[in-house]
């Protein structure tokens, strides 16, 4: 294999066709540089240069090799150059999935900062519940992902590094022109649910109160179940989030003592993570530090959010 200090060496002959001036243009000495000719001559087994009065010429190889050597250096600069950039945060790209009412409250907001912070790193957004948004992880199709988890739920994210961005409050949502009530009041009434993992949750606060809800209606859409609680169709559960990023003024919101939802940022992969990672990261602990969910004052809103802890529970 040629040498690329050899290459270099060869280059800088070829255009100042003198050794003393590829010397100095490399800040060699003249015998190290004619050094690294006679051994790029030897690995080529060919002449690359000859003297010609007080300068030196290329021979025909020599000259050949020297146009190519030419285009190897300038791609390996730009190379360089271009992994500099990257690690230096002037340009790439992290790609991140969230779910719904992150992307509706403070995922925008790390969005900007990000942008304002490192122009030129660029942001691809995709809306996922937490266990697709895992799983997209996982398999390398995005760089963080912003998940929700509840006290109860088997965290699927084991394996994975986290990061605590907040925690929210879950809050008993029923028309607003009934008095305020609690989540035992309405075991006879009917219940809307929302994805996978919230409907799971509303079973478990039912059952801490002694009974089956009975679930009439079923949407993941935090706008529509405002929407059919205002209507009379039903009541339900929602975290604070959902209420912040969307309030219908016809629904009384009350908070449930001790139902709290946990936000994580994940990464994946060995530590430390990229730089444009944890730029993302530093920019969405940022943007959560700022959120207060409905049920939260803005004092607690600063209140548990601990940026770049590993989360208890989760495995490194």
């Amino acid at each position: 294999m040629l040498d690329i200090v050899r290459l270099r060496v060869l280059v800088a002959v070829a255009r100042t066709r003198s050794v003393t001036a590829a010397a100095r243009e490399l800040h060699y000495s003249q015998p190290s540089v004619s050094h690294h000719l006679a051994k790029l001559e030897a690995e080529t087994g060919a002449k690359l240069v000859q003297r010609a009065g007080r300068g030196i010429r290329l021979t025909e190889a020599g000259r050949m090799l020297a146009e190519r050597a030419t285009e190897i250096i300038g791609r390996l600069d730009a190379a360089e150059a271009e992994l500099a950039a990257h690690v230096g945060l002037r340009t790439g790209r992290v790609r991140l999935a969230a779910f719904p009412s992150a992307l509706g409250t403070f995922v925008p907001r790390a969005a900007v900062r990000l942008a304002r912070d490192h122009p030129g790193l660029a942001l691809q957004l995709t809306e996922a519940e937490p266990p697709e948004a895992a799983r997209m992880l996982r398999a390398g199709y995005v760089d963080v992902a912003v998940i929700f988890r509840y006290g109860g739920v088997a965290p699927e994210e084991d394996g994975m590094r986290a990061v605590h961005l907040l925690d929210e409050p879950t809050l008993l949502v029923t028309p607003g022109d009934t008095p305020p009530t609690e989540l035992a009041d309405h075991a006879a009434s009917r219940w809307i649910a929302g994805c996978d993992r919230c409907r799971g949750h509303l079973l478990d606060l039912c059952a801490a109160e002694g009974f089956t809800p009975d679930i009439a209606f079923t949407t993941d859409d935090y706008v529509a179940v405002q929407a059919m609680v205002a209507a009379g169709m039903g009541v339900t559960v929602l975290p604070g989030l959902a209420l912040a990023a969307h309030r219908d003024p016809a629904v009384r919101a009350e908070p449930l003592p001790g139902s709290l939802r946990r936000v994580l940022a994940l990464t994946y992969g060995d530590p430390p993570d990229p730089p444009a990672t944890v730029a993302l990261l530093d920019a969405l602990g940022a943007a959560a530090a700022e959120a207060a969910p409905v049920g939260r004052s803005a004092d607690e809103r600063h209140q548990g959010t601990q940026q770049h802890a590993v989360v208890p529970g989760v495995r490194p």
